[in-house]
């Protein structure tokens, strides 16, 4: 896959999308949004893929929104009538959400390897991803709040399910930098590591974790998780009571009987 402002890769059933704005410290412009999407929608669709792993390059992981594009996107949505003034802003808006929840939407776990700067926009990214590693020295920020906007584009309807009412709530308010260690203990990430190059391989080493287990159990337990948060118990129990009676019949079931009757690793296709 070509694109403009990231790079995927797909190696032992890993895909990576790596940040590439480097220069600019991977500031989120219009084409890296879209870039975004179109990356996660073709894991999505790839039966080869497995997990994916997103990180950055350069020095940070992200700087959030670009700037640049912002003033740019004022006189696109500009109209004689402020009412469709407003409702070309709204527009944009969902659409710069949709590319984020292309994210969520991926059937295929996510792991967000952060280091350095994840500010605003990129804390909207990486809370849309299933799994979050950091290295020591990197921070998080919701600096929407320090520049005069609500955060719109997913953290605020999502954080408090991650870290819970009180800190979810100490970020937006204040739009601080919270430190490596603080998000670790409030559970916006699962680990830290010393340096990139440790994360990555932790990063490498818990996707490729993934990938060895059943495919398509392993989206139907993501599928499955993303109803329950949203449903109750009850109704996320008759959930995977119907999922199950719909698909536990697969190959790879047999295969995992077949290798623990055999003393062997099994190996997993995804039928």
């Amino acid at each position: 896959m070509n694109f403009e402002t990231v790079t995927v890769s797909l190696d032992q059933n890993i895909a990576t999308v790596r940040l590439n704005r480097p220069e600019k410290a991977n500031a989120m412009n219009l084409t890296m949004w879209h870039d975004i999407r179109k990356a996660f929608n073709w894991i999505d669709e790839n039966a080869e893929a497995r997990v994916a792993v997103i990180e950055g390059e350069g020095k940070h992981f992200t700087s959030g929104i670009d700037l640049q594009m912002m003033m740019g996107l004022l006189p696109s949505i500009k109209n004689e009538c402020d009412g469709r003034t407003r409702e070309n802003l709204r527009r944009v808006i969902l659409d710069l959400q949709d590319t984020l929840t292309a994210i969520e939407r991926c059937r295929k776990p996510v792991i967000a390897a952060v280091h350095g700067h994840c500010i605003g926009g990129g804390v909207d990214l990486t809370t849309a991803c299933d799994i979050r590693l950091c290295t020591a020295d990197a921070t998080f920020s919701i600096h929407e709040t320090k520049v005069a906007i609500v955060a719109d584009l997913g953290t605020l309807q999502r954080l408090t399910g991650i870290v819970g009412k009180g800190f979810a709530r100490e970020m937006a308010f204040t739009g601080k930098r919270i430190i490596a260690e603080r998000a670790h203990h409030f559970g916006l990430v699962n680990d830290v590591y010393t340096n990139k190059d440790e994360l990555l391989a932790a990063a490498r080493a818990m996707a490729m974790e993934i990938a060895s287990n059943p495919p398509l159990v392993v989206q139907g337990v993501k599928q499955v998780l993303q109803f329950s948060e949203e449903h109750s118990i009850q109704e996320g129990l008759e959930y995977i009571a119907q999922w199950n009676a719909a698909r536990l019949q697969i190959a790879d079931l047999q295969e995992a009987m077949t290798a623990f009757r055999e003393k062997r690793p099994p190996v997993f296709t995804g039928q």
